[in-house]
């Protein structure tokens, strides 16, 4: 894939044999990203900044699964939307294939985009009802100049049937409304894979999926990724999913990633008190465990207008150091080698 920066002016569709990236390069690299929200009082006075995403730093290989887990507010949206550009940064810098993107424009900003998937977490929602399953996933085709219809109903086709949507011919004539839950969101998997892109941004894919559509659709987006070498963003609240679907888990909390690492070292070796409560919170297979009462923090997610001082964690965290954490926010310690954690308990 010719990279972001040398892409000609145009809407030309990119082709999967064009590329010349392999698994293992560098796919996206996140910056100290900063993406703050002017809030303005009467429609003019400047009241102050809702500071969404606040200092992530990150990179994504070539068939790699991130996985940004956190609950509702935590910034794991803001930071998915200025990833898809749909938010300009405030500070920081994302790269694409070696070039900043910050300030695409215009075709070259249509162009980086036709190299990104979107995968959104209500399928129903992302699809308009008025439109059926052919018209739906032909039209980023017809967005980025595939012209000659016989390509694009070969394409819809080939899409269709990659998501395991077979004959594909029986699918296309259908509106939204006449599919199942996992037939819908094996659709809006087909359209984020019609323009074969590079990275695939999955949103909460399977929260509103029942328990048993779920690990079918997981395996799904395993075996595109694998087949067509994706890096992949997995934006999550569950992390009973993420142990199947990740190499890397990112949490997050107050727009701050407070520990990373990969898989094992994070499931295994959990060393912040957040991630304790997030693992506390995620069901349980296990019917005998049912009926445990589980301890989590109290409390809600400090307002990202006004984050508390020190580590942000702190008003809720069980083992809060009074004379540290409610003063000075906590650096990035390395426990073991690339797990990083952002809490003074292990100063």
């Amino acid at each position: 894939m010719t990279p972001i920066n040398k892409i000609t002016q145009g809407n030309a569709p990119h082709k999967q044999a064009d590329r010349k990236s392999t698994a293992g390069d560098q796919l996206l690299k996140i910056n100290d990203l900063h993406v703050w929200f002017e809030m303005r009082k009467w429609g003019f006075r400047h009241a102050g900044f809702v500071r969404a995403v606040d200092g992530v730093t990150f990179n994504l290989r070539n068939n790699e699964t991130i996985a940004i887990v956190g609950e509702s507010g935590c910034g794991k949206t803001s930071l998915m939307r200025t990833i898809l550009l749909l938010n300009r940064p405030t500070k920081g810098e994302v790269s694409f294939e070696g070039a900043a993107i910050n300030n695409l424009k215009a075709n070259d900003l249509k162009n980086y985009r036709s190299h990104v998937g979107y995968v959104q977490q209500d399928p129903y929602g992302a699809m308009p009802p008025f439109m059926n399953i052919q018209n739906i996933l032909e039209e980023p085709l017809k967005i980025n100049g595939v012209k000659d219809a016989t390509e694009r109903f070969n394409r819809v086709k080939k899409a269709l049937e990659e998501v395991k949507m077979s004959p594909a011919e029986e699918f296309m004539a259908k509106f939204p409304h006449q599919l199942s839950g996992g037939q819908q969101q094996r659709v809006v998997i087909a359209r984020a894979m019609i323009m074969e892109p590079q990275l695939l941004i999955a949103d909460e894919p399977v929260s509103m999926l029942d328990a048993s559509v779920r690990v079918e659709i997981l395996k799904l987006l395993r075996g595109l990724q694998n087949k067509h070498n994706l890096g992949v963003i997995y934006i999550t609240h569950d992390l009973s999913t993420v142990r199947y679907f990740s190499e890397q888990i990112f949490v997050m909390y107050a727009g701050q990633v407070v520990e990373r690492g990969n898989v094992k070292q994070m499931l295994q070796n959990t060393k912040h008190p957040y991630t304790f409560a997030l693992l506390e919170a995620t069901s349980d297979p296990d019917a005998n465990n049912a009926i445990i009462q589980k301890e989590v923090p109290p409390g809600e997610p400090p307002s990202l207008v006004n984050p508390p001082a020190g580590c942000r964690f702190h008003p809720r965290c069980p083992h809060v150091i009074q004379s540290l954490c409610e003063v000075e926010e906590p650096p990035e310690f390395e426990p073991e080698a690339g797990h990083r954690v952002k809490c003074w308990l292990l100063k």
